[in-house]
């Protein structure tokens, strides 16, 4: 019996082998392998075409280009003089009704016969939208896309573009990731142009410049610089705009993939270039003489040249009072040395310098230790680790259960490795306050990085105490000094040493007397600002 079993088993197993490789051949002979590229090349020959005139072919041509395009609507009229149109759009990226109101019926209207040179002229007479005029498939293609409108007319090899579009956008509210206690509470949103109309109401003046661009061969996403014509050095805006261009991809999602591809050293773990969602923080950036990259389809602005003193420094410093803002500032920079280097140096001490730390208090530490069975860089890492992963837990979950997730699941792992013996009292606290520690840090690109080089400073503590930690720190200090952004060193104005700015880095001087813009480019002509003059105390009489 159990050979019968045997024997069914491996002929059912032989056949359905043979029938998967049969199934196998069967596909492979019917679909015979065709280059990859071959839907893209047709694509192109598409659109290099021109537009011939004649109606059918044109509108030929942008169906089997849009072909499988179910939103794409292709909408033929005729005119009482015989005249035969055609509108071509997105539905749902166009307005309709507007549409309807300013174009078909006013040219519905007309009974004349009209020759084709005097088409521009009735199109500007009949319709309330200024047209565009374009002659190429892949014109038409781009603003189809962009939600306008294109009319096509038989016996014309011109077509015309109607700006109408219309989508659902998310209202301009407050920056969720940027927490605003005094000022302005308004964020950027995924429009391009709802971004730049609040910067333009920031920066009533012509000097306010918007270069646009596309990058992305299938998605053509536009990103604009912005900049003040005057301020900001003609270099530096040259020189955005060539890494921008150079930038060849299929597709530009967010502005992240961009900052990838700008930045002057990928491989470090600094950001190199600020990000924001406040329109108050690009604008006082534009009149510092820096330029900003907005990308349609990303509420977040990029920034360059950007310093580690300044994704140190949090838009708040500039709506408090100089000697409030320049003690929480102090703080700020504080804490994030403790966020650094806390773990390392409680590992460092606990490991080869107990000669550093009281009696009273080494004791107390090595009574909490005295179960645990761990070094204290295994016991360090360990906690950190949880504690990191605890974090991302909360960012990562939905907003009703993310923050209770952290808080109690520290909470509870914490006071359960205490009572386990895994860990010891002294080194959750000492977790804790880095874990606190590191949310002051303002710039969150700036905050992940230094939660990155807190693990080779804890390695090197481990291994050679403080001395790896003074080893290590040096390699990162070195590391600094060579960075760039865009050119501009990235311990300015520390290294190399500028007196004149150092009024906002470690302190913030009163606004009085900030009579200079930062020195971020070699060639800026305009650095000097119109100087306030000093409060004074109003003179009584007698």
């Amino acid at each position: 019996m159990q050979e019968n079993y045997y024997m069914f088993f491996m002929h059912s197993a032989h056949t359905s082998c043979q029938q998967m490789s049969t199934w196998r051949d069967l596909v492979m002979s019917s679909q015979p392998p065709q280059p990859i590229d071959k839907a893209l090349q047709q694509q192109r020959e598409l659109l290099a075409q021109k537009l011939s005139g004649k109606l059918d072919q044109d509108i030929g041509v942008l169906r089997q280009l849009y072909a499988n395009g179910a939103d794409i609507v292709f909408r033929p009229f005729k005119l009482v003089n015989g005249a035969e149109l055609a509108m071509v759009y997105v539905d749902g990226m166009t307005n309709i009704q507007e549409i309807d109101a300013s174009l078909v019926r006013p040219l519905k209207q007309r009974t004349s016969d009209d020759t084709p040179a005097e088409w521009p002229s009735i199109l500007m007479e009949v319709t309330l939208e200024p047209s565009q005029s374009i002659m190429t498939i892949e014109e038409a293609s781009d603003h189809i896309a962009e939600g306008s409108t294109l009319l096509l007319m038989n016996g014309q090899s011109t077509a015309y573009i109607f700006n109408l579009p219309k989508w659902e956008s998310r209202s301009v509210d407050e920056p969720e990731a940027e927490s605003v206690i005094r000022g302005p509470r308004e964020g950027f949103v995924e429009t391009l142009r709802t971004n730049t109309v609040m910067l333009r109401r920031r920066l009533q003046s012509p000097a306010f410049k918007l270069k646009e661009l596309k990058i992305g061969r299938y998605t053509k996403t536009t990103c604009a610089i912005a900049y003040m014509e005057g301020i900001v050095d003609p270099g530096l805006v040259a020189e955005m705009e060539e890494r921008l261009k150079r930038i060849d991809v299929d597709a530009v999602a967010d502005n992240a993939l961009v900052e990838e591809f700008i930045e002057d050293e990928p491989l470090s773990p600094f950001p190199q270039l600020q990000t924001t969602e406040r329109p108050d923080v690009v604008a006082a950036a534009l009149m510092e003489g820096r330029v900003a990259v907005l990308v349609n389809g990303s509420p977040i602005a990029l920034i360059a040249p950007t310093t580690l003193f300044i994704l140190m420094v949090s838009p708040e410093d500039y709506y408090q009072r100089s000697p409030v803002s320049t003690a929480i500032r102090w703080i700020r920079m504080m804490f994030g040395f403790i966020a650094v280097f806390m773990p390392s140096i409680y590992v460092a001490v606990l490991s080869y310098h107990q000669e550093m730390v009281p009696t009273t208090l080494m004791l107390s530490i090595a009574k909490s230790r005295e179960q645990i069975p761990f070094p204290a860089l295994f016991e360090a890492l360990l906690m950190e680790v949880t504690f990191e992963g605890l974090r991302e837990a909360g960012i990562r979950l939905p907003k009703q259960v993310g923050s209770a997730v952290s808080i109690v699941g520290a909470l509870v792992i914490g006071q359960a490795a205490i009572s386990a013996g895994i860990v010891s009292s002294p080194m959750i606290m000492v977790v804790a306050i880095t874990g606190v520690a590191s949310f002051l840090i303002p710039s969150y690109p700036l905050g992940m990085a230094l939660r990155i080089i807190r693990f080779p400073i804890m390695f090197g503590a481990g291994i050679l105490g403080l001395y790896g930690i003074v080893l290590i720190s040096m390699l990162i200090t070195i590391h600094l000094l060579a960075l760039r952004s865009f050119g501009v060193p990235y311990l300015s104005p520390l290294s190399p040493l500028h007196f004149s700015q150092l009024g906002d880095t470690i302190v913030r001087s009163p606004r009085w007397m900030h009579d200079q813009r930062p020195h971020f480019t070699g060639g800026i002509r305009n650095k000097v600002r119109l100087k306030a003059p000093r409060p004074k105390r109003p003179q009584t009489k007698g």
